[in-house]
C-alpha cells in the first residue's frame, strides 16, 4: 500500500473488528473450556455426558444479551460506536454492557494502529498484530476468570518461533533459549514461593505467557519483562490494597501485567531491554 496513513487507518478499523471478536473470545471460550473439561470427566468415569442442548462455540449461536437472550443486530454490534449510541445498555431489557467491551475494542484497535505504524506492511506488522491481539485477549481471560488458556498461550509460543525462523523480531536460537527460558524462571519462581510458604503463588499459565513471550522476543528481554511486570503488579496490589478493594492473601492475576510488560518492551526495544539485562547483572 502505498499511503502509509491509509495502511494505518485501515489496521486501526481492523483492529476494532478484531477486539469485537476478541470480546466473543473471552464471553465463550472459558464456558467452552468447562464444557471440555466437564467431557473429559464423564470420559474418564465411563460415564455418558449430558447432551448440549445447542451448538456453542465461537460462531454458533448468534451473539445475544445474556439476560433477556435478545439477538443482538448488526447496528448494535457496530465496535465501540453501538456501545455509545444505546448507552452502554441491552435495547431491550436494559442490561448494563460491561465496559470491558469498548475497552477491549479500543485496545484492539491501538494494537493495529501501532503495528502499522512501527513496521509498516509487511510479515512483522502481521506478527505484532497477532501477538497484540492474542495478548489482550488471554489478559482478559484472566482478569474475569484468573484462567490463561492453553488455546491461545500455546498456538502463540509456536507462532512466535514461526515468525522468527527467518530473525523477524530476534534470532532463532535467542527465541527457543527464551521460551524455555521463560517456563523454566517462574516455574522455579512459583515452585521456590510454594516450599517457603506452603500457597500456590502462579499457575502454570503464566509460565507459558512468559514462555510465548521469550518464543517472540528473545531471551534477552525476558529481565526487562519480569522487573516491569512484577513493578507494576506490585503497585496495583498496594493500591488496591489500600484502596479497601483487595487483601495482602487476595489472588491477584499475573498475566495482564507479564502481557502489557512484553507488549511495551516489544515497541521500546533495546533500552528498555539493556535496563532489565543490567538489573538481572545487579542482582546476581
Amino acid at each position: 500500500m502505498a499511503n502509509p496513513e491509509v495502511f494505518v487507518v485501515a489496521m486501526l478499523l481492523l483492529g476494532l473488528a478484531a477486539g469485537s471478536f476478541i470480546n466473543v473470545v473471552v464471553h465463550r471460550l472459558p464456558r467452552m473450556m468447562e464444557t471440555a473439561w466437564r467431557a473429559e470427566c464423564f470420559e474418564i468415569l465411563k460415564e455418558t455426558p449430558p447432551r448440549e442442548p445447542t451448538r456453542f462455540d465461537l460462531v454458533r449461536p448468534p451473539s445475544a444479551c445474556p439476560a433477556c437472550g435478545h439477538r443482538i443486530s448488526l447496528l448494535e454490534n457496530i465496535p465501540v460506536v453501538s456501545y455509545v449510541m444505546l448507552g452502554g445498555r441491552c435495547s431491550v431489557c436494559r442490561w448494563r454492557i460491561p465496559v470491558r467491551y469498548p475497552i477491549v475494542e479500543i485496545c484492539g484497535a491501538l494494537v493495529g494502529g501501532v503495528a502499522a505504524i512501527r513496521f509498516g506492511v509487511g510479515a512483522a506488522a502481521v506478527g505484532a498484530c497477532l501477538l497484540g491481539w492474542g495478548l489482550l485477549a488471554a489478559s482478559a481471560i484472566d482478569i474475569e476468570t484468573r484462567l490463561l488458556p492453553d488455546e491461545i498461550t500455546m498456538p502463540l509460543l509456536w507462532s512466535g518461533l514461526a515468525f522468527n525462523l527467518p530473525g523477524t523480531f530476534a534470532p532463532l536460537r535467542d527465541c527457543v533459549i527464551g521460551a524455555m527460558a521463560g517456563y523454566v524462571v517462574l516455574w522455579t519462581v512459583s515452585h521456590g514461593f510454594k516450599l517457603l510458604t506452603g500457597r500456590v503463588g502462579m499457575g502454570y499459565g503464566d509460565f507459558k505467557l512468559l514462555a510465548l513471550l521469550g518464543a517472540w522476543l528473545g531471551w534477552h528481554a525476558l529481565p526487562a519483562i519480569l522487573m516491569l511486570a512484577s513493578l507494576a503488579g506490585a503497585i496495583a496490589g498496594i493500591a488496591l490494597v489500600a484502596g479497601g478493594r483487595a487483601s495482602r492473601e487476595t489472588p491477584l492475576p499475573f498475566g495482564p501485567y507479564l502481557a502489557a510488560a512484553g507488549l511495551f518492551v516489544f515497541y521500546c526495544g533495546d533500552t528498555v531491554i539493556m535496563l532489565g539485562l543490567e538489573y538481572l547483572a545487579g542482582t546476581t
